[in-house]
């Protein structure tokens, strides 16, 4: 690898992406021990019930994006002309995007009891997706120059973590994690569209209804299978709270929370390989066996080590987090898959609709145990729908990339 310019690109992307890990491990182990103390349970339960809903928002302004845009703009990445068009058609996109989830927000807010009472942590949590359309990681990836997703995204996460420290002080506090978290995302998105307006020399043209609507139908088959997963996994979070409260939310998240970290360290090899294998898809087998291997060994450690993380970084009211850490422990293992085979194979491929298929209705299928499981098991049956549902859909992928392998 050290001796191929391709070699040398995935080991720079790999080691920046993996400092960026290191990171995201870092600073969430300085916030959450002192979060958890100041804010307690209730406090992280209504952050968890508000980003559940933003996370809707987020996968809607994305709208696939994140790989269909990535997958054209790693295969033209030498006309300028073509990037700059993808670029400008895809941020008007997410923009009007935006708009309308927001009209529908607050239409929701206004209509449903429990999100009008926790109306200010989701309006404030909301303020993270300008943020998010300004931040475009999706192009840093699709020219492979993970650096900068780096260095941003450390100095946006610096800023959070001194602002945690200085202004939470006590339980009421609690929604200042979620604007500080959108205020670093605002400032470093705006260095984000400096860099590559002015590095990259990319033009942001002006909006294009007609091109507006053909790049959100392009991408819808990519979408659906970026909101399915939201079936059981946000969706279910937010029936925990209406169905459980807070508390039992807060207990949830802090013990998935752990999971969602590691699961960022997988999607770093996945990152790292999707653009390059969109130009060399023969590198799949390889790619495969190194990512599902780290899945193995994190997935293990992890379930044996779920009592010690749990108290190291949490206080005595979050005991029973740890078998909601180890439960959610196991999805480590489908997730890998499904990135494996689903974007990383299908996707690469243009098997965009059959991935799409695969994932909606494996997620649409977990709504026939997950509304059960959580109403009479509280976290833990929403621990045992959010795995078993990542189960269905990695091994479905697997099985039917296998198929599209041996027909070719």
């Amino acid at each position: 690898m050290k001796n191929s310019k391709d070699g040398k690109v995935l080991i720079s992307n790999f080691t920046y992406l993996t400092l960026l890990q290191i990171a995201g491990y870092v600073f969430p182990l300085l916030t959450m021990p002192y979060l958890a103390r100041v804010i307690g349970p209730s406090g992280f339960g209504k952050i968890a019930f508000a980003s559940a809903i933003i996370i809707w928002v987020q996968t809607v302004a994305d709208w696939g994006f994140n790989f269909s845009a990535t997958r054209d703009v790693a295969k033209n990445r030498d006309d300028l002309g073509k990037v700059s068009e993808i670029f400008s058609n895809v941020f008007w996109s997410r923009c009007v995007l935006m708009m309308l989830s927001l009209i529908v927000l607050i239409i929701l807010i206004i209509s449903i009891p429990s999100f009008r009472e926790d109306a200010d942590v989701i309006l404030v949590t909301f303020l993270l997706i300008p943020g998010h359309i300004m931040f475009p990681d999706w192009f840093f990836q699709a020219v492979e120059r993970m650096k900068y997703i780096t260095y941003l995204n450390i100095l946006s996460k610096l800023i959070f973590t001194i602002a945690v420290f200085v202004f939470i002080v006590e339980d009421d506090d609690y929604i200042l994690q979620p604007l500080f978290n959108s205020l670093g995302f605002c400032i470093c998105g705006i260095i984000a569209m400096y860099i590559i307006l002015r590095k990259w020399h990319v033009k942001l043209l002006k909006p294009n209804l007609t091109k507006i609507c053909i790049t959100i139908k392009g991408s819808t088959d990519v979408f659906i299978n970026e909101i399915a997963p939201n079936l059981y996994n946000s969706l279910s979070v937010v029936m925990l709270s209406m169905f459980s409260g807070s508390i039992s939310t807060g207990i949830y998240d802090a013990g998935k929370k752990i999971n969602t970290i590691v699961y960022q360290l997988l999607l770093i090899v996945a990152r790292v390989f999707f653009p390059f294998l969109n130009r060399k898809p023969d590198k799949h087998a390889i790619y495969a066996r190194i990512s599902l291997l780290i899945a193995i060994c994190f997935a293990v450690s992890i379930f044996l080590l779920a009592p010690y993380l749990i108290r190291f970084l949490f206080n005595s009211d979050f005991e029973d987090s740890i078998i909601v850490l180890r439960i959610t422990s196991i999805s480590l293992i489908f997730t890998s898959l499904s990135s494996i085979y689903g974007t990383n194979y299908l996707l690469v491929h243009r098997k965009d609709r059959l991935l799409r298929n695969i994932t909606l209705i494996a997620s649409a299928s977990s709504l026939l145990y997950s509304v059960p499981l959580i109403y009479f098991y509280g976290y833990i049956g929403t621990a045992i729908t959010y795995t078993v549902a990542t189960a269905t859909i990695g091994g479905a992928k697997y099985f039917f990339a296998r198929k599209v392998r041996l027909a070719k």
